[in-house]
C-alpha cells in the first residue's frame, strides 16, 4: 500500500467519523427531519396546542448515506491509485 492510498483511507475514516459525530450532536435520531412537532401555550385561552416548527435534525439515514458514498469513493480511489509491481521493478 503506497502513501496516496493511505491518505485516501485516512480521509475516508475522518469523513465517516465526522458524520457520526454530527449525527450524535443532533441527538442521535434515526430519520432525518426538517420539521419538529412542538407544543405551544396559548395564554389567552389558557390551552396548549401542537404545531410543526421548521427545524433540521440530522438523522442516521443521512450519516449512513454519507458513509456509504465515502466508502465507495475511497475503494475506487484505492484501486486507481495502486502501483503495479512490474512498473516499480523497472
Amino acid at each position: 500500500m503506497n502513501k496516496k492510498q493511505k491518505n485516501v483511507i485516512l480521509a475516508g475514516i475522518v469523513i465517516i467519523v465526522l458524520s457520526m459525530i454530527i449525527w450524535l450532536s443532533y441527538g442521535g435520531e434515526i430519520l432525518t427531519k426538517d420539521q419538529v412537532l412542538v407544543e405551544k401555550y396559548d395564554e389567552l385561552f389558557d390551552t396548549t396546542y401542537s404545531e410543526f416548527e421548521d427545524k433540521f435534525i440530522w438523522g442516521l439515514d443521512l450519516s449512513l448515506l454519507i458513509s456509504g458514498i465515502t466508502l465507495a469513493v475511497s475503494l475506487v480511489l484505492i484501486y486507481l491509485l495502486r502501483t503495479k509491481k512490474a512498473l516499480q521493478e523497472n
